[in-house]
């Protein structure tokens, strides 16, 4: 299983889950089965339960602490607010949120590049820049936040 394939995943079914209000199995069930038709990301058959299980457990994780996740969200986002981002730069902080926070086996620098690339691919030109930004005041005090949970 590629964990970078699984977060892709993640965050276009967490962007539908929020567009067209449908729930995370839905969302994952569509974007594997396009995943494997079109074969762009490489979905290899044997690697689909993994994925999908791996891709349900960060949703489910982000998904079940969002309202904590963005109230921590809202205290990096100096001059910006949660509803204001674009729904892409959203679903990749939080993620990348859930990740460095309240999980353990993902390392913080990892959760900001994996973000960081996430962002460059489904955001804005300058999404990258802007989830660097963010996530970059959050790692200084991920220890701190991380005692807190």
């Amino acid at each position: 299983m590629k964990r970078r394939l699984a977060r892709e995943i993640a965050v276009q079914s967490m962007y539908q889950m929020e567009m067209n209000e449908v729930d995370a199995n839905e969302a994952v069930t569509m974007l594997l089965t396009e995943a494997m038709e079109e074969n762009e990301s490489e979905v290899e058959l044997s690697d689909i339960d993994a994925t999908r299980a791996f891709v349900l457990e960060l949703i489910n994780g982000t998904w079940s602490r969002k309202d904590a996740i963005d109230a921590l969200l809202e205290d990096y986002l100096k001059g910006w607010q949660i509803s204001r981002l674009s729904k892409v730069d959203r679903q990749v902080l939080r993620l990348a949120t859930y990740e460095m926070i309240f999980r353990d086996d993902v390392p913080g620098r990892v959760a900001v590049n994996e973000a960081i690339e996430l962002a460059k691919h489904f955001g804005t030109a300058e999404s990258g820049k802007f989830v660097n930004g963010v996530l970059g005041k959050m790692i200084q005090d991920v220890d701190q936040l991380k005692s807190n949970r």
